[in-house]
């Protein structure tokens, strides 16, 4: 099964989610947000067909029902290259997830990919100047202030990517990951990636520059790390990774369910607190940095 893990969020690329159609009933608009939120291409492909079902039929609706006809035929062929790869007629490349985060490296031939795995990762990926050295993808685990962040590096998108031997699974592993980082090297390749991963909505930034690009992947991720203490102790080393906007709540659910039943208050150290020490309950919405102790009875 091709998983497809959904974003709201797309940096420099455009949106899949398709234009509200004029005189849309609410259970069209319910058929679409069943296939924004979808995991699956299953669950993807029946909420098509259920938008297409009860899509407004007027002339001013007949690029949205092409639009969907077409997402439809593309969800079709993934499942039809999925069957044959179950009969064993062509090989399946997967990438069990690890670390806080999965972060992809997508992008065209000789633009960087490998020498930015290398250098977040320490990996020992082999770069040549000659094209598509990288036949399989390369991983490697970036270690961002004591956060673990898996990085992929994904072989070379080229034209008609989905039909290629590996390209479904391929095209699973990217889209699974929480984040991509988009290479190229002039428009043209951008446009080829833009139409290549046209049903990808998974967060996307472009790479820029080696410098400091562990930052700006932690800060596109959306994740904070928060250091937890006992009373009279040091922090604790290494930090937790949380969603931003996360509260003390979902720290004690990190660290065991039973914390939510025996908890008192939370001691905070960081940019959350109005003062160091300060104690707030459940609630308190929790910064990057932030320390944080917690009280039971």
């Amino acid at each position: 099964m091709f998983a497809l893990q959904l974003k709201k969020t797309l940096i420099n690329h455009h949106s899949l989610r398709l234009k509200m159609p004029i005189n849309a009933t609410p259970e069209y608009q319910k058929a679409e947000q069943a296939y924004t939120s979808a995991r699956t291409v299953e669950d993807r492909l029946k909420a098509l067909q259920n938008m297409l079902t009860l899509a407004p039929k007027h002339k001013g609706s007949e690029k949205l029902v092409a639009g969907i006809k077409t997402k439809i035929s593309k969800l079709k062929g993934l499942l039809e290259k999925e069957k044959k790869q179950k009969k064993g007629k062509g090989k399946k490349t997967s990438i069990k997830k690890e670390g806080a985060a999965q972060v992809t490296l997508v992008g065209t031939t000789n633009t960087g990919k490998s020498t930015l795995l290398n250098k977040l990762t320490g990996a020992k990926v082999y770069i040549a100047p000659y094209p598509f050295t990288t036949k399989k993808p390369e991983v490697g685990i970036l270690d961002h202030k004591g956060i673990k962040l898996q990085i992929i590096e994904i072989p070379s998108i080229v034209e008609n990517f989905m039909e290629t031997e590996q390209g479904p699974s391929f095209l699973n592993i990217i889209n699974q990951a929480d984040l991509i980082v988009i290479f190229f090297n002039n428009p043209k390749e951008k446009g080829l990636l833009d139409k290549e991963l046209s049903d990808i909505t998974v967060k996307k930034i472009i790479f820029d520059k080696l410098e400091n690009f562990d930052e700006k992947i932690w800060r596109a991720l959306d994740l904070i790390k928060v250091y937890t203490k006992q009373p009279g102790k040091k922090p604790d080393y290494p930090p937790i990774a949380l969603k931003k906007e996360s509260a003390v709540r979902d720290l004690a659910l990190h660290i065991h369910k039973d914390f939510i039943k025996k908890f008192r208050f939370a001691r905070i150290w960081g940019s959350s607190a109005r003062f160091p020490g300060q104690e707030v309950g459940l609630n308190h919405r929790l910064y990057d940095d932030d320390i944080v102790e917690l009280h039971m009875e």
